[in-house]
């Protein structure tokens, strides 16, 4: 079924039902949510676009978003969610690999990838060429698609230092949204969705269930996250949903103490995407109350891994609540986790291994990459990299991080992609990431480098090339010269030691 049915569904049975917010302002019901779709799909198929054709989507926060995610779906396209944050040459890259022919973007991000030099054609649903979607007759009935057809296709960044595009089917976002009612939260047609995470990313597939109830969308006037803005919006509309990293999370506490407000209106805040410490959380669920989810998923298994319900991440009475509370909870419905050795076979509860996965909310490979398809999708379960242990009641807790990946404020950043950017100075002889902690973001990235022939560091030349061509938020905060990196008797640069090193600098 193409998920693109439920906003069908939906519409016809309340049309008139407020569907889509900028701010406080309704800029759509059911109806016209469903009409404007239509016609993003109608104009698809006048320029050709069929069944299983990539589109991408390259926007900002807004209400158009939506319409356009849903429209490409209705088409049976596939849709190529890009993050607004991308510099422009990485979000080339993503739309040259992925074959998409269509960008939708926004009035800024259009001019990024002008200057980049995509050669794909752009639809900027801020300017007057939008008005050839706008005048197309709508097509209302979503094409056909199994369950197998691709809906999304995620860029998500590997250790190669190249995006690896995640293909996630029908069937895939289907099987999340229905784990969702049954093992995180419920959702009321009285309710509303907060967009302040990117729509690119979990944000924007957890409007399928509030699409299947007809609950409200509400896009932040700020384009993100602002925290005065979430609680005045929260506090607007009543019965707010949001997704948010934990680092949010820790912000959102410490400015709603700050002003004194108790966060009204929150009725759920699924945190997912990094680390949770414990005091944090504990802090604010003392707060806010009893509003928060756990969910633990991968692009390759989107949303679908593990949940920690509203009820562990509230009960303090139970004798191993602070385990369960450093947990991401138990397996989801549609899926199986196990803890797996070295070999792939189940270890005992309570060892630690890697934490593999199967079942319907997985991918079925990467886009065109058969060999990390093979290294990644071994016997039918998904190896996530990340290591982690099973209790006798089946929580499991992470316990590190495979590929060194760096959480910043809820994005992931891969040193290998900052590394070989760096390494295209010619002064530059070596390099190495790696994260560093901070009490606001999480983690923050820094660079240890070695310069040429005993070069002086220039850490304002190493900042520009990187402003150059990758995202600003995954440049290195600070720079750290060396005469050597660290390194085993292989020859491998031992992360650990420049960790330590970092540590003992505070």
């Amino acid at each position: 079924m193409n998920i693109a049915e439920y906003l069908y569904r939906t519409a016809v049975l309340t049309p008139e039902r407020e569907a889509l917010f900028w701010g406080e302002d309704c800029v759509a019901d059911y109806g016209a949510f469903l009409r404007r779709a239509g016609q993003v799909a109608g104009w698809l198929a006048a320029q050709g676009v069929g069944k299983g054709a990539p589109v991408a989507i390259f926007m900002k926060n807004l209400p158009e978003y939506l319409v356009v995610q849903y429209g490409v779906w209705m088409a049976g396209a596939v849709a190529v969610p890009i993050n607004a944050k991308l510099h422009g040459r990485e979000a080339a890259w993503i739309i040259e690999n992925a074959e998409a022919d269509i960008v939708f973007c926004d009035r800024g991000l259009a001019q990024a990838l002008t200057e980049a030099g995509t050669a794909a054609r752009l639809m900027d649903v801020q300017s007057a060429h939008y008005e050839a979607v706008s005048a197309t007759a709508p097509r209302l009935r979503p094409v056909a698609c199994a369950g197998e057809d691709l809906a999304w296709l995620f860029y998500t960044s590997g250790t190669t230092g190249r995006p690896k595009g995640v293909m996630i089917t029908h069937r895939m976002l289907r099987s999340m949204a229905l784990c969702y009612f049954v093992d995180a939260d419920q959702v009321m047609p009285e309710d509303a969705a907060l967009y302040a995470a990117p729509l690119s990313h979990g944000a924007g597939i957890y409007n399928i269930m509030h699409v299947m109830v007809g609950a409200r969308h509400i896009c932040p006037r700020s384009g993100g996250f602002e925290e005065a803005e979430i609680f005045d919006l929260a506090a607007h509309f009543g019965r707010v949903h949001m997704f948010a990293a934990p680092t949010m999370v820790k912000r959102m506490t410490l400015a709603a103490k700050a002003a004194g407000v108790t966060g009204e209106g929150l009725r759920s805040v699924v945190y997912a995407g990094g680390p949770m410490y414990n005091a944090d959380i504990i802090e604010a669920v003392e707060h806010f109350g009893p509003v928060f989810v756990q969910i633990y998923g991968q692009g390759e298994c989107p949303m679908g891994i593990s949940a920690l319900s509203r009820r562990d991440v509230t009960d303090r009475s139970h004798p191993n609540w602070r385990a369960r509370l450093g947990s991401v909870g138990r397996a989801q419905s549609a899926v199986e986790v196990i803890i797996g050795g070295a070999d792939g076979a189940e270890l005992a509860r309570g060892d630690v291994g890697e934490i593999m996965v199967r079942g319907d909310t997985v991918m079925p490979g990467y886009w065109k990459n058969p060999e990390a398809s093979a290294k990644t999708l071994v016997n039918g379960w998904l190896l996530t990299g990340d290591m982690g242990s099973m209790d006798a009641e089946g929580y499991i807790t992470m316990h590190d991080r495979s590929k060194d990946m760096i959480i910043t404020g809820g994005s992931n950043v891969y040193p290998r992609e900052v590394e070989e950017v760096l390494l295209e100075l010619a002064d530059v002889e070596e390099v190495s990431v790696v994260g560093r902690a901070h009490p606001e973001w999480g983690e923050d990235v820094v660079a240890f480098v070695v310069m040429a022939g005993g070069a002086a560091m220039d850490p304002a030349a190493l900042d520009a090339h990187c402003l150059e061509n990758i995202a600003r938020f995954k440049r290195p905060k600070a720079y750290f010269a060396l005469d050597a990196l660290p390194k085993n008797n292989y020859g491998k640069v031992l992360k650990t030691e420049l960790r330590k090193r970092l540590e003992e600098m505070e």
